[in-house]
């Protein structure tokens, strides 16, 4: 009988998990290094971390006090020789390198196939059919940066009332309007109206709501009021099997929206990384005992896909500095797990997402600290989570053995 099944084991359902509290964090894009496949994808040469710190050095006193700099060799991030946190790094094993694999990956859903995109823009017929549902022609159907497409289509927008429909390398249909043009409450139905059309051979990974204010070019600014229409996952994954034996889950930021509420008994939004980091802090008093999910998203929202340098990099330090309070109110059953869910290098020329490892940190006041190595895939955190609850996905590899005394 192993370790994990053992009556005896401090991880088995008999003697409760090893850890009451797991507290999963999602640093939305903060990759560490092209995978080997990433020339497939476009993205040979990209690092998030790396290259971030090679042109804007960072400090991050508490991550490399875990052992960011022991995952592997980065100038200016260097290992330290008594690292905090067991240490490593994942792979993604799906196919693609957007948020919604991402996350479904940690969560046990492997895609051998990923979600469709389309660098060209959707098929006539289909924008037609959209534009058939809801009462209104369309501009742009192209891929292109967010930011850059309001600039160059929203006078237009606001002339005739249509909405701007655009793409990027990842699956998703994305919608912007000028809240005074088309009111939030209506775009979100355009949205709905998308998500029901988008099925299969298109069934995007997401759509995406993308309201903005402002009197013209070189005033519009996008507004916080963006709001996702995922796909259902399928059945299985770790917050259905959690859900199912009764194992709480609070969700902070978009996790909601990326699982459509499943198995999320407690859910709060979040303004941005501060906000969200706050919120987190909030429910370690108050949430007793299971998983707390939380998605940074603005690394990547705000940033990465900006191809800010200067405001990435001051958004790492602001998330280090939230860190210490983080470490600080640990209890003494809790474990900490910061990784990401792909790369989004604001240093190279592409305003998209990249095929990137993702750093892995896991620490709690009573767990190991050891190397984890390399991660064949994404699974094996959700994979830990779920044996420490003792509710096994058999999707990944538990590293929970190497965390528990």
């Amino acid at each position: 009988m192993n370790a994990a099944s053992s009556p005896d084991s401090p991880h088995s359902p008999q003697a409760g998990p090893a850890f009451a509290r797991v507290i999963l964090i999602v640093l939305d894009s903060v990759g560490i290094g092209e995978m080997p496949d990433a020339a497939l994808y476009g993205d040979a040469g990209s690092n998030t971390l790396g290259n971030l710190q090679r042109v804007r050095p960072m400090r991050l006193p508490n991550l490399l006090s875990l052992g960011l700099g022991n995952i592997h060799p980065m100038p200016g991030l260097p290992p330290t020789p008594l690292p905090r946190a067991s240490y490593g790094k994942c792979a993604l094993l799906s196919d693609g390198k957007d948020t919604t694999t991402g996350h479904w990956e940690m969560a046990g859903i492997i895609l051998e196939k990923g979600f469709p995109v389309y660098p060209h823009g959707f098929p006539p017929e289909l924008m037609r059919e959209f534009e058939t549902r809801i009462g209104r022609k369309t501009l742009g159907n192209i891929a292109a940066s967010g930011t850059e497409i309001i600039e160059r289509l929203g006078a237009e927008h606001m002339r005739t009332g249509a909405p701007i429909v655009y793409t990027s390398a990842d699956s998703v249909f994305q919608i912007a309007a000028h809240e005074e043009i088309i009111p939030l409450g209506e775009l979100y139905r355009i949205c709905e109206t998308a998500r029901d059309l988008l099925q299969g051979p298109h069934r995007v990974g997401r759509v995406i709501a993308r309201p903005f204010t402002g009197s013209g070019p070189g005033h519009f600014q996008r507004t916080r009021n963006r709001h996702d229409y995922a796909i259902e996952p399928p059945p299985g994954m770790l917050l259905d099997r959690l859900s199912e034996h009764g194992i709480p889950v609070f969700a902070v930021g978009k996790i909601f929206d990326i699982f459509l509420g499943r198995g999320i008994r407690h859910h709060v939004r979040m303004e941005s990384n501060a906000d969200g980091l706050q919120r987190t802090l909030q429910a370690m008093h108050s949430f007793e005992a299971g998983l707390l999910f939380v998605n940074l998203v603005d690394f990547d929202m705000l940033y990465g896909h900006r191809n800010d340098v200067a405001g990435y990099a001051a958004a790492l330090e602001e998330f280090d500095r939230y860190l210490g309070q983080i470490l600080g109110a640990l209890r003494p059953d809790d474990l900490l797990i910061l990784t990401a869910d792909h790369g989004c290098d604001p240093t190279t020329p592409s305003t998209d997402h990249s095929r990137e490892y993702t750093p892995l940190l896991v620490h709690g006041p009573r767990a190991r600290s050891a190397p984890l190595g390399t991660r064949r895939t994404l699974a094996d955190i959700g994979e830990t989570i779920a044996e420490n609850f003792g509710v096994p996905l058999h999707r990944g590899e538990s590293f929970l053995k190497t965390l528990a005394h």
